[in-house]
C-alpha cells in the first residue's frame, strides 16, 4: 500500500478532491456527473517560507477553509439552480461597493465569521466556564485538564447532533466515499465502484481526524499556562491556535504517511468519530467520488504519492 497526499471533502451531492496541481469538483445532477476542475498552486508552494513545519499547519487549514467554501457553494448553487428572484436593495448596494470582487469578500468574510464562531464555541466557551473551577481549586493542571475535556465533549456533542439531520447525513455519505475511493487508489487498485466498494470510510487523514487531535494538543499546550484573568486567558488562547494548529497538522501528516502501531493508537479515537462523520455510500455516490479523483490524477503526472 502507498500513501498519497491527495485528499478531498465532501460537499453537496458531490466530492472535491485536491491533489498537487488541481481541485475538481465532482457533483452529481440528476443522472449526469458535472466534474468542474480548477489549477491551483498552495501558498506553501509559492512562498518557501510558509513551507516550514509547524508554520504551514495554519496556513494548510486557513487554505482548506477557503477552497471547502468555495466549493460548497458551487455545489449548492449547482443543485439548487441560481435563484430566479429579484436582489435585494442591500444586495444591490454591495454589488456596487464592491463590483466583481463581491464574491470574494463574501467568501473572505464567510472564512472569518466561521473561524470566530469556532473559537468561541469550542475554546472561550470553555476558558469561560472552567473559569469557575476557581472557586474550588487553585490547581491550574486540573483547570486546564477540565477546560480541555470539555471542549472535546462540546466537539462530539456537535458531531452527534448534526449527525442526525437528513441532509448532512447525505453529505457524510459522499464524505465516506471519498474515503473509500482514496484507499482503493492508495491500494493500486483500478478505480471501479466494485474495487473502491470494499474498503473502510476511516482514513487517518481525515479532516474530523485533525480536528480532534487539535482538541487533544491543546489539552498539552494550555497545560503549561497558569491561570490569570480571564481576558488574558482567552487572548492567550487565541495568540496559541497558530501553534496548536501547526503541531496537530504535522500529526496528522506523519499518522497519514506511517504504519507505526504507536502513531495508530494515537490518532484511533479520531478514527472513531469518523464513524459520526462518514457513512456508507451508495455506488451512485461511489461513482462520483471516483469521477473527482480520475480528474484531479490526469494533472498528477508522477507525483501522486509523494509528498507535497
Amino acid at each position: 500500500m502507498k500513501k498519497t497526499d491527495i485528499g478531498g471533502q465532501a460537499v453537496i451531492e458531490g466530492v472535491m478532491m485536491r491533489g498537487h496541481n488541481s481541485i475538481a469538483t465532482a457533483v452529481r445532477c440528476g443522472n449526469d456527473i458535472i466534474v468542474k476542475k480548477d489549477m491551483v498552486k498552495p501558498l506553501t508552494r509559492k512562498y518557501k517560507i510558509l513551507s516550514v513545519p509547524f508554520i504551514r499547519g495554519t496556513v494548510a487549514l486557513i487554505d482548506s477553509l477557503i477552497i471547502g467554501i468555495k466549493t460548497l457553494t458551487y455545489s449548492a448553487e449547482l443543485v439548487e439552480g441560481e435563484s430566479e428572484e429579484e436582489p435585494t436593495k442591500f444586495e444591490l448596494f454591495l454589488k456596487k461597493v464592491f463590483g466583481d470582487k463581491l464574491d470574494d469578500v463574501i467568501m473572505y468574510f464567510s472564512v472569518a465569521l466561521s473561524l470566530a464562531i469556532s473559537v468561541i464555541i469550542f475554546f472561550i466557551g470553555p476558558t469561560y466556564v472552567a473559569g469557575f473551577l476557581k472557586r474550588y481549586t487553585e490547581n491550574t493542571f486540573l483547570i486546564n485538564l477540565f477546560e480541555g475535556v470539555l471542549r472535546v465533549a462540546i466537539f462530539i456533542a456537535y458531531l452527534v447532533l448534526i449527525s442526525h439531520m437528513e441532509d448532512i447525513r447525505r453529505v457524510f455519505e459522499y464524505h465516506g466515499a471519498e474515503h473509500k475511493t482514496i484507499h482503493c487508489f492508495e491500494h493500486e487498485e483500478e478505480l471501479t465502484v466494485e474495487n473502491a466498494r470494499k474498503y473502510t470510510t476511516l482514513h487517518p487523514r481525515c479532516g474530523t481526524n485533525f480536528l480532534f487531535i487539535v482538541m487533544i494538543v491543546s489539552i498539552i499546550v494550555f497545560s503549561f499556562l497558569k491561570w490569570p484573568t480571564l481576558y488574558i486567558r482567552i487572548i492567550s488562547r487565541i495568540l496559541l491556535l497558530p501553534v496548536v494548529a501547526g503541531i496537530s497538522y504535522e500529526v496528522i501528516k506523519i499518522a497519514g504517511h506511517s504504519d507505526n502501531k504507536i502513531i495508530a493508537a494515537l490518532v484511533y479515537p479520531g478514527l472513531l468519530l469518523q464513524k459520526l462523520t462518514t457513512k456508507e455510500p451508495d455506488d451512485s455516490q461511489l461513482e462520483v467520488a471516483i469521477a473527482s479523483l480520475k480528474s484531479v490524477l490526469e494533472d498528477e503526472g508522477g507525483k501522486a504519492f509523494e509528498d507535497i
